[in-house]
């Protein structure tokens, strides 16, 4: 049976791509490149970035150097239209909307577990496999999407938009592992990448200063930072910059009309160009008990409207207690008990248990009859 990996670079696809070996598949890598550096503007007035040796080509020479360690062949395939198609411009779409969005959901939706799977199957391969920390289970009708065994490191969430016909053709080595053990096999197998630190970003285009890396795209419109009661409290550089419940980078200090508790970002007001902002972790205005998300996708059984399931409306984040009622126009309508900084953009991925059965693209949020400016 042949596999072809995904191999980053990282540590995880590493000893993703020796456990494969070690089971006795025939397997080969294939590195994806899906932003080019050279040519997008990202470069532009930016010094952090070497074109000589970009954090992309490095990630290249770091899988090349594993998979030579392993004797495994490594293709190399470019996705820089389908990425620039299908995730980046998706990604400032959202932005320019006032939203926050997910590009890694897209990401694995459209590159890793379509654009990859079609060329994969294109060399021979009956299965993809990726060093997510996840799990599938093949049964004979249908495949179904597990939580990973590492539940601070599990990856489950970025699966949301997948399909039962990708996922069934998928394999997750690491997803039985925590990243501990992840870490011991590396080392016990000295591979190059056993020590390397996880990565950290945007998809594929990696850590660098966000907002200049946006203002390359995007332009900053500047306005006022005010409280839910209208007191301006200082400025922002462009409301695509912050995201519903972000505290750091505010600069909201040294003001002798309000106490010294920590400041929120609680709304966006579009038309007025202006950040709603609030002092307290748990503001009032933070929380909310339904929303309506559009673009669901079921992976494997379709959610029963009133049955109860968890959500995480974030990755990371503990599974919440929630009811569906579907909508028309493939939307649903999620009841939840006061859960703080529910963000238009992001994902709410329902779980029965272990099974991740999908999910769909947050778009209004409420409490009560009240629509939050998010």
């Amino acid at each position: 049976m042949k596999v072809i990996l995904g191999l980053s670079g990282g540590v995880d696809s590493s000893v993703a791509l020796k456990l494969l070996k070690d089971q006795g598949y025939d397997v080969e890598a294939m590195f994806m490149r899906n932003w080019d550096s050279a040519t997008n503007n990202d470069v532009l007035g930016n010094p952090d970035i070497n074109l000589d040796v970009c954090p992309q080509e490095k990630d290249y020479q770091d899988a090349k150097k594993v998979a030579d360690q392993l004797e495994v062949k490594l293709n190399r395939i470019d996705f820089i239209e389908e990425y620039w198609d299908t995730v980046f411009t998706y990604f400032l779409n959202e932005y320019k909307s006032g939203r926050t969005p997910n590009p890694d959901i897209m990401c694995n939706k459209y590159i890793k577990f379509n654009a990859f799977l079609k060329h994969a199957s294109t060399l021979g391969a009956d299965y993809i496999a990726m060093g997510h920390y996840a799990r599938v289970r093949h049964e004979k009708d249908k495949s179904y999407l597990l939580r990973g065994i590492d539940s601070s490191k599990d990856q489950s969430y970025f699966l949301c938009q997948i399909s039962q016909e990708q996922l069934r053709h998928a394999i997750f080595p690491v997803g039985d592992l925590t990243k501990k053990e992840v870490r011991a096999i590396a080392k016990e197998a000295n591979l190059y990448t056993a020590d390397k630190k996880d990565s950290t970003g945007i998809c594929f285009i990696g850590e660098r200063n966000f907002h200049q890396f946006l203002k390359n795209y995007l332009p900053s419109q500047p306005g006022d930072m005010v409280t839910l009661d209208g007191r301006v409290v200082g400025s922002h550089d462009g409301l695509m910059y912050y995201t519903i419940g972000q505290r750091k980078g505010l600069g909201i200090g040294g003001n002798h009309d309000f106490d010294n508790a920590a400041w929120f970002v609680c709304g966006k007001d579009l038309e007025k160009n202006e950040l709603l902002v609030g002092q307290g972790h748990d503001s009032e205005y933070l929380l909310s008990n339904h929303c309506i998300a559009s673009s669901c996708n079921w992976i494997c059984d379709i959610p029963e409207d009133g049955k109860e399931y968890g959500a995480k409306f974030r990755y990371r984040q503990s599974d919440n207690k929630v009811t569906i009622k579907k909508l028309p126009g493939n939307k649903i309508e999620v009841y939840y008990d006061n859960v703080r900084a529910v963000t238009p953009g992001q994902a709410v991925v329902l779980y029965d248990g272990e099974v991740c059965l999908g999910g769909a693209i947050i778009d209004e949020v409420y409490m009560n009859e009240e629509r939050r400016k998010y």
